[in-house]
């Protein structure tokens, strides 16, 4: 990967006023496509499958007239009156009737008269006008909604002086989210943290145009979905919040290191190029984990939730793709101002010539002779070649400070984390799960104003009454059979009372509406609407009617459930996923279990917070928290998802820079130290740009967006201040030598993931090896697999090479690209390995003679796509006329230009195979022709 991405910075770079050019195109066509489709985002929660949803699919056929959503006009009298002084009814019926005839209304009834007299206040100071729609709340017009609204001013005029009137419910129960200036401070903020990080404000301009333009191609390209989507109004914030925070972020860690390599001298097209194929390596992994774990938000089966995470992932994947072409492109653009003039005074340093160093990977292998038959290049001229520049070490006095203080006494560090981390954490216990609704808007409201006065006058319940419906086809009294069913419902505990019950016109349905004594969100009403499920088979046996509890405060209760119960098998998905990702990075068993560990605790003490905020009230007046009680259901999952790769991100640039460190030859505690020393500044910037972007969220923002805005906010600050550069430095301390090791056979079958870029810098290295311009079908030195002795070989095309010793067959295995190289330099076709290895599979081909019966036909088949390379292994078992037959289409391999490579146990069991001529070595002075013997 880091290969495609080094030749993609490249290209931005080249071609960066193309680059500009179309991604400002793109950005017109989708406002422009989002102006035009944009339906608005629809706040209807559903699940289907659940017993609130299929009731209220059922009344939509049966009972058309309840279906829709409802809205209700409560008037208060002024104080020493009563509802039903003279003037005060009359307004009040007179008003209801008005509203009937509002369109898009079926009936607002008074409450004065028919099924609805419970809807005066039991001490006569308030009553309640319950208004019924006839369509969904998001097919209400806005003429409608602002007649209501009118209808209750005009009342208030008319009432005597004193009343309260003011018009809510369901209808009114949620305000549309936006943008204010309190989000913007996030960006301010980010903008003052990049220009302390940069020291240039062109550089530190830069992640911010990303950001940006990322976040405008996903908001347009979510309201342009609407047309065709049901996408809730939490979606483009959460989108937005997020786009913003990892395009930040994603820049940020690539211009980081472009500055690094500008100011060791390097060029600025090829430190670009470097900069997205090294830390963007790292970036696209991390985009990749929380795309991961958004698109895995559909494990809960619930399709607005499903519609959130897509949309959200979509914002990630915008932010990586701008951050992988537009970043080098706006790099190029800025030159070397991008660093302080006293970096550029000095003329730019053509690339560092590749080191010497080779990589290595695996276990020592013992030493060997080169085999018989290989043209051995020697090593890369020391003299003419220089060392790989390594990053300047330069002072962070307090990162250096930092993890040396908590690696003194690693257990102490490890104790106090954890224990502290567990404290913060226990109030999570208390989180309670609920939708939103009008008690969670601004109390200047009007639906906030009439809820607020129903709870006052009526009690909490007539703000989410339930709906109890079932079929009453087979009673010849459906009128009576909902009388008697209403009479017990009024039994139960937690039902404050029932102020309608009738069957429909067809008399086959029959609805009853149950005021619960609690608030919608209580803990009362949750149990209440699990007792009356529970009563189901009594209803039946009595009544013969099969009831269902429906309406927006049951549904709530069912998403909120589902929710609840999907959180344990989206943490197993999102931990599982972490331990393999991250063993297949770092080839560790303690650096994953330990990271996902951490995720863990930050999740909980993201959670506790939270609920100390929304749940106990603390700091809720200067936070601007308007709902106390509850949050909103999918809260949790979606703080865990988006969480979960942010860590994941931060784990890898600290964690990545220890383990450089430890495989250059540090010890476990100065790994830990160099390595936090060369990432704990960047790590630091973009936890505070996170943290920033999610904290202007907050204050005074929307209901919805609150509790997640500050669930991250929290879970960011302390995975990376307290878990990433606390906990995981003690605990790798902790663990000493352990802490990079891993089985052999794990880290055998587990794949090769370069997250940092080491692939690219080593083909970089070995650009001009064995020399420049040469092209050799095998070039080899010290090269290792298997235990195998060094190899050291140049191979020409249509040569031919013997493989003997220890080892031979994995060796062999390792040049055609199917075994893991285990040390030296390699290259086949000129491709590094095992950096390219999956390139050169398709370029060399393998016959294994001792595992067929007709060994001819088996390297013809073989050699059939003119491999670059064909390795033939067990040829010594070959006899008779078999064998000269072998030797024959050997001959033609080679004559074709293919180099031919002989697994054998010795040189003399296969030198009748070699065609001749072919183990001859290039004519140059480095090289020697080598006898076949």
């Amino acid at each position: 990967m880091s290969s495609l991405l080094y030749m993609l910075g490249r290209a931005a770079y080249r071609a960066r006023r193309w680059v500009l050019t179309g991604w400002l195109v793109a950005l017109v066509l989708l406002l422009a496509g989002a102006g035009a489709l944009s339906n608005g985002t629809d706040n209807t929660f559903s699940i289907p499958g659940t017993e609130s949803q299929e009731a209220q699919d059922a009344l939509a056929r049966t009972f058309p007239e309840v279906s829709g959503t409802s809205a209700q006009l409560v008037a208060v009298t002024p104080k020493g009156t009563d509802v039903h002084d003279p003037a005060f009814q009359s307004a009040v019926e007179s008003s209801a009737a008005a509203i009937a005839k509002i369109p898009q209304v079926t009936s607002a009834s008074s409450p004065y008269s028919g099924p609805s007299t419970g809807n005066i206040a039991a001490d006569g100071s308030a009553v309640i006008v319950p208004i019924q729609l006839s369509v969904a709340q998001t097919a209400v017009l806005p003429a409608t909604s602002a007649a209501l609204q009118k209808a209750g001013r005009d009342l208030a005029a008319a009432l005597p002086k004193g009343s309260e009137v003011a018009v809510g419910g369901q209808l009114f129960s949620q305000s549309v989210a936006g943008i204010s200036v309190t989000e913007l401070l996030g960006i301010v903020v980010a903008f003052a943290v990049l220009i302390a990080t940069f020291a240039s404000v062109i550089a530190a301009s830069l992640p911010l145009i990303t950001a940006l333009l990322g976040a405008g191609l996903s908001l347009s390209l979510i309201f342009a979905a609407t047309h065709w989507l049901t996408i809730a109004s939490t979606t483009p914030l959460l989108a937005l919040m997020l786009g913003l925070a990892v395009g930040i972020d994603y820049a940020l860690f690539i211009i980081s290191r472009h500055q690094e390599q500008l100011k060791r001298g390097m060029e600025p097209e090829e430190s670009a190029a470097r900069a997205v194929a090294t830390a963007g390596s790292a970036v696209v992994f991390a985009a990749v984990t929380v795309i991961i774990a958004l698109v895995g938000l559909s494990v809960a089966g619930i399709p607005f939730l499903t519609t959130m995470g897509v949309a959200a992932a979509l914002a990630v994947t915008l932010a990586v793709l701008i951050s992988m072409t537009l970043t080098p492109a706006l790099l190029g653009f800025a030159g070397m101002r991008v660093v302080a003039k006293k970096f550029r005074r000095a003329t730019p340093k053509a690339p560092a010539e590749p080191s010497n160093a080779t990589p290595a990977a695996g276990g020592d292998a013992q030493e060997a002779e080169p085999p018989d038959g290989s043209a051995a290049p020697p090593p890369p001229p020391q003299a003419k070649r220089t060392p790989k520049p390594k990053r300047p070490r330069r002072e962070h006095p307090v990162a250096t400070t930092w993890v040396h203080a908590v690696t003194r006494i690693p257990i102490l560090t490890v104790v106090l984390v954890i224990a502290l981390l567990a404290l913060v954490a226990l109030p999570a216990a208390s989180l309670r799960l609920a939708l939103p609704d009008a008690g969670s808007l601004d109390e200047h409201e009007p639906a906030r104003i009439a809820y607020d006065l129903i709870a006052e006058h009526f009690g909490p319940g007539y703000n989410g009454p339930l709906i109890a419906t079932g079929s009453v086809i087979g009673s010849t009294d459906p009128v009576g059979l909902m009388n008697d069913l209403a009479a017990e419902l009024k039994t139960v505990p937690g039902v404050a009372a029932v102020p309608l019950s009738t069957p429909n016109e067809p008399g086959d349905t029959g609805i009853a509406q149950v005021v619960p004594t609690g608030a919608p969100d209580s803990p009362e009403t949750q149990q209440l609407v699990a007792t009356l499920r529970s009563m189901h088979d009594h209803f039946e046996h009595e009544y013969g009617i099969d009831l269902s509890i429906t309406g927006y405060t049951a549904a709530g209760i069912d998403i909120s459930s589902r929710l609840g119960g999907a959180l344990l098998p989206f943490a197993l998905l999102v931990v599982g996923l972490s331990l393999v990702l991250l063993a297949i990075v770092f080839r560790s068993i303690v650096v994953p279990v330990t990271a996902a560990l951490g995720y863990l605790l930050s999740i909980g003490a993201a959670f506790g917070v939270t609920s100390l905020v929304f749940m106990s009230g603390w700091f809720a007046g200067p936070l601007g928290v308007a709902h106390i009680g509850s949050v909103i259901s999918f809260m949790p999952i979606i703080v865990m998802g988006v969480l979960f790769g942010l860590a994941m991100d931060y784990e890898v640039f600290l964690a990545s820079r220890m383990r450089e460190e430890h495989l250059l030859g540090a010890d476990t505690k100065g790994s830990v130290h160099k390595g936090f020393e060369g990432s704990a500044k960047v790590v630091t910037a973009a936890a505070i740009i996170m943290f920033a972007v999610f904290a202007a969220f907050i204050p005074g923002g929307d209901a919805q967006i609150q509790p997640i805005a500050l669930g991250l906010a929290v879970g960011v600050a302390v995975d990376a201040f307290v878990v990433r550069m606390t906990l995981i430095p003690a605990v790798l301390v902790l663990f000493g030598r352990a802490t990079w090791w891993m089985p052999r056979s794990w880290d055998r079958a587990l794949p090769v993931l370069d997250i940092e870029g080491e692939g690219v810098q080593a083909e970089l290295d070995a650009a001009d090896w064995p020399e420049p311009g040469g092209d050799y079908a095998i070039a080899a030195h010290g090269a290792r697999a298997g235990g195998s002795g060094a190899f050291d070989a140049l191979v020409p095309r249509g040569g031919a090479v013997v493989l003997t010793g220890p080892g031979h067959t994995a060796l062999a295995s390792a040049i055609a690209g199917r075994a893991p190289l285990e040390a030296g330099r390699l290259k086949v076709d000129g491709l590094l390995l095992p950096v390219r290895r999956s390139s050169v599979r398709s370029r060399a081909a393998i016959a294994r003679l001792d595992r067929t019966r007709d060994a001819v036909a088996a390297v013809r088949d073989a050699s059939s796509d003119r491999p670059v390379v064909l390795v033939v292994d067990g040829a010594e078992a070959v006899t008779g006329a078999e064998r000269a037959e072998l030797a024959d289409q050997l001959a033609l391999v080679t004559a074709g230009g293919t180099a031919l490579v002989l697994a054998a146990t010795s040189p003399e069991s296969v030198a009748d195979l070699l065609p001749a001529g072919a183990a001859s070595a290039p004519s140059t002075p480095r090289t020697r022709r080598e006898p076949i013997p």
